[in-house]
């Protein structure tokens, strides 16, 4: 069994973690050298990003290498990646970190109002299992 599944490889899907491109899904289209790796998305132009700088996902496209756009689009839109990697874990911890960043202060103030309520509701069952119990 080999222990790692994600591969540097072409094709792969990658988020990157920092940068001017900092959570923007890219493609690696090729491998330059043992720490940069030639990458293209749909809404960026092709540039050399370091490995360092990029967390590879779970998802890969099946393109040739330096693929032109237009294929690169039709087979990100083939194998709906985006939408699969925002319908996964880390996807959704992302989309809960960006709407968590952009909450205005009536919005804070309500989700600590929410919060709350529903911690004076746990608390309320729970004396009441407590109280039950030692009867």
């Amino acid at each position: 069994k080999m222990p790692f599944k994600r591969y540097v490889e072409i094709g792969r899907v990658a988020l990157v973690n920092y940068g001017e491109d900092y959570g923007k899904l890219v493609v690696i289209s090729d491998v330059v050298d043992q720490s940069r790796a030639l990458c293209d998305a749909p809404d960026m132009t092709r540039k050399i990003i370091l490995f360092k700088r990029l967390s590879i996902t779970d998802f890969k496209v099946d393109i040739p290498r330096l693929a032109s756009k237009k294929v690169l689009n039709a087979k990100l839109a083939e194998a709906d990646v985006m939408a699969k990697f925002a319908a996964s874990s880390w996807g959704k911890k992302l989309a809960k970190q960006e709407a968590k960043a952009s909450m205005n202060d009536f919005d804070r103030f309500k989700a600590t109002a929410a919060k709350v309520k529903k911690a004076r509701a746990v608390r309320k069952v729970y004396n009441q299992l407590k109280k039950a119990a030692q009867k």
